[in-house]
């Protein structure tokens, strides 16, 4: 790899943790979707693999609220875990691109439902909850094993417990760290995980997390509004790039 090459993987994971620090999620869209124009999908994902799981490790523990998130959301991690073991084969055997643009569009119809709206979107209260949380992991898990997104439903689902803005974040830490982990043993169950360029993923926490610190700093000066807003607009480019991979990636 050139020089130049090395200094582009610096900005790139900079900019991607930067967003993920704002947000509480978008390292690895924004690292797929720059690091594509520069390498093979496949070595840009093997990149992501130990940047993404630091990253939202920090995020589950960057805050008090830890202890109170597990205990409320384990069941739905624990169905997580479940759904994407038992549908990880399908990601081997399916065009992921195709189940992405679906679920991209129901991202940006969700968001745009909720900016346009003058209320907070959905409210799940607390009896709804205890059992649409383990129906909405089962779900998100076979969808991420499915697709290898872990995305949705349970952003939605999140968003719609009323966390704070700083709460939100660390429930979105745990799952999308629960998500990746499972995701990641699925495949190696069926032989597709390939464990490369450790050296170059290991190389790229340290500008994700630079860059995740920035991203909360800004977060920490921004309203509970204005951080609603960022979090929608942002699943809508999330959307976009989901609708956009059968075209790009084909």
């Amino acid at each position: 790899m050139s020089d130049q090459l090395y200094l582009y993987l610096l900005l790139i994971f900079i900019l991607a943790g930067f967003v993920k620090g704002v947000t509480g999620m978008g390292l690895p869209t924004v690292s797929m979707g720059l690091l594509g124009m520069f390498m093979p999908l496949p070595f840009a994902a093997a990149l992501l693999v130990v940047p993404s799981f630091v990253t939202n490790i920090w995020q589950l523990f960057t805050g008090p609220s830890v202890k109170l998130i597990i205990s409320r959301l384990w069941l739905m991690m624990l169905l997580i875990v479940a759904g994407t073991l038992a549908a990880s084969s399908l990601l081997i055997s399916i065009n992921p691109a195709w189940s992405a643009f679906g679920l991209g569009v129901a991202l940006i119809v969700y968001a745009a439902f909720a900016l346009a709206s003058p209320s907070p979107s959905l409210v799940v209260s607390q009896d709804r909850e205890k059992w649409l949380s383990p129906v909405i992991g089962g779900i998100t898990g076979v969808i991420t094993g499915a697709t290898g997104v872990f995305v949705m439903p349970a952003v939605p689902f999140l968003q719609s417990l009323r966390f704070t803005k700083d709460e939100l974040v660390q429930a979105l830490g745990l799952s999308f760290t629960v998500s990746t982990v499972a995701l990641a043993a699925g495949l190696y169950l069926h032989g597709a995980l390939r464990i490369e360029q450790f050296s170059l993923s290991v190389m790229s926490i340290l500008p994700a997390l630079a860059g995740m610190w920035l991203g909360q700093k800004v977060r920490a000066r921004i309203s509970a509004r204005r951080f609603r807003q960022c979090f929608l607009l942002f699943l809508i480019v999330l959307g976009i790039e989901l609708i956009s991979r059968p075209f790009i990636f084909a």
